[in-house]
């Protein structure tokens, strides 16, 4: 019997704990209640939730944006409001 564990599960009660236990109680019907090592899990599948999430949620903005900003220079150039022109100047020959 090395660890804790062995010495609880073999009916023995460590010092410390039998020094908390009231005179005249009966020690072989005290429970001793362990609490359960804390899991991780939780904390770390909500992490890569909220980020995904938000990942997801910035990519569907960016598509929203550039999907009005498309569709307004579309009304703005069928209406005439908004004209977009390239010139192209021509080199004329000076000399012949």
């Amino acid at each position: 019997m090395q660890l804790p564990e062995d010495q609880l599960r073999a009916g023995h009660i460590p010092a410390d704990l039998y020094r908390q236990i009231p005179p005249g109680t009966d020690v072989h019907k005290v429970v001793i209640v362990q609490e359960a090592p804390r899991s991780y899990k939780g904390p770390i599948v909500l992490t890569l939730v909220v980020t995904a999430g938000s990942v997801a949620m910035l990519l569907v903005i960016a598509f929203v944006v550039q999907v009005v900003a498309g569709a307004a220079v579309a009304v703005l150039s069928a209406t005439g409001g908004l004209s977009y022109a390239i010139n192209r100047t021509s080199k004329t020959r000076k000399g012949n």
